[in-house]
């Protein structure tokens, strides 16, 4: 489904970005000659060695499943390509070290695909912090009832829901949340994670809440259950409030106390164009210290995931 979309905002940013090959399963060939068709792709590739080799393009978007991020990134990495990776960009907070390492060491842009750092309104969210005073309490949700859900609750276990994939809420939903916290504020001074664990061992909806000290942040995600998405931000001179997905940070507010709601940033037309033109921007600037200063935002991120859902008994295929 990623992928789908990835070509579609790809496709209309056709004056400065370009899709020039693609590499599929072989399982997936009619499929894959479906995309070719639409978005005018040159190549196919089944081998992804081969795939690597092509010099019509100098960037590689890794959609795969979550638990082969980590194999297909590097190869790309060692293949002199810089990589866009869907999000969660690593199982563990060791493996996107490496592979940040392995970046700076070849001189290639690595990134994460996580739309809200790539937003105007993060940024004005940020330089609005200082507005709040002191702050106390941030709390994020995002609970969307997985399409994949039923499907599980019948024994039918598909990637999302299988630790052998990396799969569980923490790493494909509550994901946004502590990005939005933890890039506005870096790494907690502690952390732990309450799961709602599934019969496979696997979180379907959990809550993660990071101390810093002076506040604190609850991240709260689902694909068990539904309910409205946002984020508040808390001081005490007022609030931040964000009236939308934690990973599109649309519809912005802030309210001083006693006053009344201002809107500081609405919505965007396309989250996903808006974050390969950022990204493009990084590339074609050759701004090297802004996309490494990302992916050791990422590292922590990877870090304190890992950590906290190894705490709390989620343990993945060939972990110890």
């Amino acid at each position: 489904m990623i992928v789908h979309m990835a070509l579609k905002s790809i496709a209309k940013m056709e004056s400065d970005v370009q899709c020039t090959a693609l590499w599929h399963r072989e399982a997936d060939q009619n499929n894959a000659e479906e995309l070719q068709k639409e978005y005018g792709i040159q190549k196919l590739y089944t081998d992804f060695d081969g795939f690597l080799k092509d010099d019509t393009f100098d960037t590689a978007y890794v959609g795969v499943i979550n638990s082969l991020h980590y194999e297909y990134t590097k190869k790309a990495l060692l293949a002199g390509k810089n990589v866009i990776c869907e999000k969660p960009f690593m199982p563990s907070g060791k493996e996107a070290q490496e592979l940040l390492d392995l970046a700076k060491e070849k001189n290639l842009f690595l990134f994460e695909a996580i739309m809200l750092r790539y937003t105007d309104n993060y940024e004005l969210i940020r330089s609005m912090l200082p507005e709040l005073g002191d702050l106390k309490m941030i709390q994020c949700n995002y609970s969307q009832y997985s399409s994949r859900y039923d499907s599980y609750l019948a024994r039918t276990v598909l990637p999302a829901f299988d630790p052998k994939f990396a799969g569980g809420c923490i790493y494909d939903i509550n994901i946004y949340c502590i990005h939005f916290v933890m890039g506005l504020f870096g790494k907690p001074k502690s952390y732990q994670y309450f799961p709602n664990v599934g019969y496979n061992g696997i979180d379907t909806s959990g809550i993660l809440i990071l101390d810093y000290g002076t506040f604190k942040a609850v991240c709260t995600g689902a694909k068990d259950s539904n309910s409205k998405p946002g984020c508040m931000i808390q001081g005490v001179k007022g609030y931040i409030h964000v009236d939308s997905m934690p990973g599109q940070v649309e519809n912005v507010s802030i309210v001083y106390n006693k006053t009344e709601p201002k809107t500081i940033g609405g919505h965007c037309e396309d989250m996903m164009v808006n974050e390969f033109t950022k990204i493009n921007e990084i590339v074609n600037t050759r701004n090297f210290e802004k996309c490494y200063q990302y992916m050791e935002q990422t590292v922590e991120v990877m870090e304190t995931v890992e950590k906290a859902r190894r705490t709390a008994g989620i343990i993945f295929e060939n972990e110890y």
